[in-house]
């Protein structure tokens, strides 16, 4: 349920004698578009799929016939592409980075997109704001990491790549394996999905908070200019939310990038 969902049903102002239709969990449900069984396809699904097509379809028509003089979609795909590569790829994981930008890529401008979509008319919804979603980008990049350990380092050493610490006094050891082993195997991902999830959710709930505000306290009366203030606020969190979204993209594809850096490095 959007922002302008909420207004529609409201109906009503501060005068009228009816309360505030303050926004919750019932924000970030939708009905479904259709079912099919007890499958239930709704709005965040379609516009997660909607930025998997755009990020898709972006990059293949920048590339799919790259010109030694770009044009200007090959050129922004490039200097996208290159932001990937030199800010997180190289900066983090060093040459050996360059193998994983496409995921990298994909990754940052697919959570970008999501995010985006909290701000585009009719869209008006992070898809991020559900947990699912997080949580799915969250166990790629999990698999991912495991896939490269165990790959890199064989069982026995992928094992003592995540549990093990060299030169620990013995009495210590199996305390820091434990821990190791929570933070590596547990906390990483967890942490990863909660991240982007909660500011997600922060974010659109501020920005439907005001904006039903906005409408609730507009009267002919003094509280006109406390509406005024309500859609202010409501102005200057989408532009702050726009700051987020960006950063939030960011930070999941470099905490993607650290992982994978830890995955192929030589043990500690």
């Amino acid at each position: 349920m959007s922002a302008h969902t909420l207004l529609a049903e409201a109906g009503c102002h501060i005068k009228q004698d009816c309360g505030f239709p303050a926004p919750g969990l019932h924000s970030f449900d939708f009905k479904p578009i259709f079912s099919i069984g007890s499958f239930d396809f709704t709005k965040p699904m379609l516009l997660a799929i909607i930025c998997m097509l755009l990020v898709v379809g972006f990059f293949w028509a920048a590339f799919a016939k790259p010109k030694l003089v770009p044009g200007k979609l090959q050129l922004v795909g490039e200097i996208g592409y290159t932001f990937v590569a030199r800010s997180i790829a190289r900066e983090v994981i060093g040459k050996k980075g360059d193998k994983y930008v496409p995921f990298l890529t994909s990754i940052f401008f697919f959570v970008w997109f999501m995010n985006i979509m909290s701000i585009i008319p009719f869209a008006q919804f992070p898809p991020a704001s559900r947990f699912a979603f997080p949580v799915a980008l969250a166990a790629l990049v999990y698999v991912t990491y495991m896939y490269l350990t165990f790959k890199t380092h064989g069982f026995r050493g992928g094992v003592k790549n995540l549990v093990w610490i060299s030169g620990l006094p013995k009495p210590l050891v199996p305390l820091i394996v434990l821990l190791e082993f929570i933070q590596n195997c547990i906390t990483r991902p967890f942490t990863l999905a909660v991240r982007l999830w909660a500011n997600m959710f922060a974010g659109h709930m501020l920005i439907v908070m005001f904006s039903v505000a906005t409408w609730y306290l507009l009267t002919p009366t003094w509280l006109t200019a406390v509406s005024g203030g309500s859609f202010g606020l409501a102005i200057f969190m989408t532009a702050f939310e726009v700051l987020i979204q960006f950063l939030q993209a960011y930070i999941f594809t470099l905490l993607a990038s650290i992982y994978i850096q830890g995955a192929i490095e030589e043990g500690h």
